[in-house]
């Protein structure tokens, strides 16, 4: 739930400079490329804190690796985040960004079907976890567009 709130104040402030004349921002497409970069570093930063333990309980069993999974995942997202923000690479990042929502959602489910707890809360309920992804993907989908496309 954090992270929708983070996406979701970052979404707000972006476009609230986009009306005070910050032209990338100007629109909502340019304010949610942001906001999802944003939302990406946050939680990226888990992986390279006191969390990535909790991180590391998330991995299910068959994935080999799993502190090395954390760390490159980790990466991945700031990758994509800060890839999302060059016009010439926002479409491969959002598709990169599409493809690691994907490929973490073994370990969210796994989390929340054993009950992982994240900064000592539970991981998200799965009722509540899989539409966040689908959610996460249709932003990133968007985000990889022209404000004047729909």
């Amino acid at each position: 739930m954090i992270v929708l709130a983070v996406l979701a104040v970052s979404l707000v402030l972006f476009r609230g400079l986009g009306a005070l004349g910050i032209k990338s921002m100007s629109s909502w497409i340019g304010a949610l490329r942001y906001a999802l970069a944003v939302m990406f570093l946050f939680t990226a930063s888990a992986h390279f804190s006191s969390m990535k333990e909790d991180l590391i309980r998330m991995v299910p069993p068959w994935v080999p690796y799993p502190k090395e999974v954390v760390y490159f995942t980790g990466v991945c997202e700031i990758l994509g985040a800060v890839a999302l923000l060059i016009p010439r690479l926002r479409r491969a990042a959002a598709l990169a960004l599409i493809v690691f929502l994907l490929a973490v959602l073994p370990a969210n489910i796994h989390a929340a079907r054993n009950q992982t707890t994240l900064g000592g809360r539970p991981a998200t309920p799965l009722w509540l976890r899989v539409p966040m992804q689908v959610l996460f993907i249709g932003l990133a989908w968007r985000a990889s567009r022209r404000p004047q496309q729909t």
